[in-house]
């Protein structure tokens, strides 16, 4: 019996420690910024899913850049809560087609700020974008700059042509373009999501509704896409008396908390921020919520907004108070 425990012992040892050097192994292999889904295909559009497992050395994660490769368009990125986001704008290399338009400058790096992520947690940071004229079996790198607090880490390293990536300390998340037909979302399918670089699109004619010297009119959401976890909501709010006004908050039983954003470019460069001061109505002005400018952002969503469904919301305004409204849920582009 004392030989056999012994060997019980031993077996453990021996088993733990094989567990514990396999375990981080793994985790070693899953230190890396990587996509989610590491294929695409020549010429669609996709939501390139960045996947960031860790800190620097224990600290939080504060701000993420990726800057695009050539041949990956039109990038859009998706906001996240608590973070801000620049889009910086740039020339591409070539000249793409955008449904009949000649393309030449777009989004060529995306950085998301002043956030705080944990080292004890993990998260996605994911971009909008197309694959164009790219031959099937191209790896396009998509350099990572990780930044917690004064600590900096780049993921940034390529592997020479017929190299291993594996041999690389911190090698740039990779994207390889394959051939055939498209698992990504159609273009236009896609392009109703609440980011960076949207057109503005005209809201329908709706119910307008009447709160003291305040007209609010044309309220509407676009639906959102599988996957999607904010949602983005537009309205018209016109100021017909003599006294200013201010939106101070937004709430709506079908998320977990709205907020107030504001997107504007400036040297090339788009930001989005929240406005925890709400949005100022100025007395005889008119103020747009509108797609690319001020907007609702719909945090922490119940049930995916669809179209021809509603949402209902209510808006408290400092003079007016509340006023319940109804917005229309449109397609994802908006009509």
């Amino acid at each position: 019996m004392k030989t056999i425990k012994k060997f019980g012992k031993t077996f453990g040892r021996t088993f733990g420690l094989a567990a514990l050097f396999s375990a981080t192994a793994l985790a070693g292999a899953e230190a890396h910024v990587t996509f989610l889904d590491k294929q695409a295909t020549q010429d669609s559009t996709i939501l390139a899913t960045l996947q960031l497992p860790h800190g620097c050395d224990g600290k939080a994660t504060t701000e993420v850049r990726v800057k695009l490769p050539e041949g990956f368009v039109f990038a859009k990125p998706q906001p996240k809560a608590g973070w801000e986001l620049e889009v910086i704008k740039g020339d591409y290399q070539k000249t793409y087609d955008n449904h009949g338009d000649k393309v030449k400058t777009g989004a060529v790096e995306i950085r998301w700020k002043n956030g705080n992520l944990s080292d004890d947690f993990y998260d996605t940071f994911v971009i909008q974008g197309k694959v164009s004229g790219v031959e099937a079996g191209t790896s396009l790198a998509f350099p990572v700059t990780q930044m917690c607090g004064d600590t900096v880490q780049a993921w940034d390293q390529v592997a020479k042509e017929g190299g291993d990536a594996h041999g690389l300390k911190s090698p740039a998340p990779l994207l390889k373009v394959v051939a055939g037909e498209s698992h990504g979302h159609d273009h236009d399918d896609m392009a109703g999501m609440d980011m960076s670089g949207m057109a503005g699109v005209a809201a329908p004619a709706g119910e307008t509704v009447k709160a003291g010297d305040l007209e609010i009119s044309g309220g509407f959401a676009k639906a959102m896409l599988p996957g999607q976890p904010v949602g983005g909501g537009f309205f018209t709010v016109k100021n017909n008396g003599q006294t200013d006004d201010r939106l101070v908050s937004v709430t709506s039983p079908a998320s977990g908390e709205v907020q107030i954003h504001e997107m504007e470019t400036k040297d090339n460069v788009m930001r989005m921020r929240q406005l925890k001061d709400g949005i100022a109505i100025a007395a005889g002005e008119t103020v747009k919520l509108e797609p690319g400018n001020l907007h609702l952002m719909f945090q922490k969503v119940k049930t995916p907004f669809k179209q021809g469904d509603t949402v209902p919301v209510t808006l408290t305004f400092e003079k007016a108070g509340k006023v319940d409204l109804v917005l229309q849920v449109l397609s994802a582009q908006g009509k």
